[in-house]
């Protein structure tokens, strides 16, 4: 029992800093991923305004 105990004691902090390096890895993929499809909805936005009124987009 006693190494058991010591065995899960020894393992904690591993997978402690794991689990923190697996939520903080996923988070900035998400947030990446998020940009991402704001910029192209951005994009495709900006060209079909673009695309309706050519003369105005210069002006801006």
């Amino acid at each position: 029992m006693d190494t058991t105990l010591a065995v899960l004691a020894g393992l904690t902090p591993s997978v402690g800093v794991g689990l923190l390096f697996w939520f903080a890895m996923r988070k900035i993929l998400r947030a990446d991923r998020h940009e991402r499809e704001a910029l192209e909805r951005m994009d495709r936005e900006g060209m079909t305004v673009t695309s309706e009124n050519p003369g105005n987009s210069a002006s801006h």
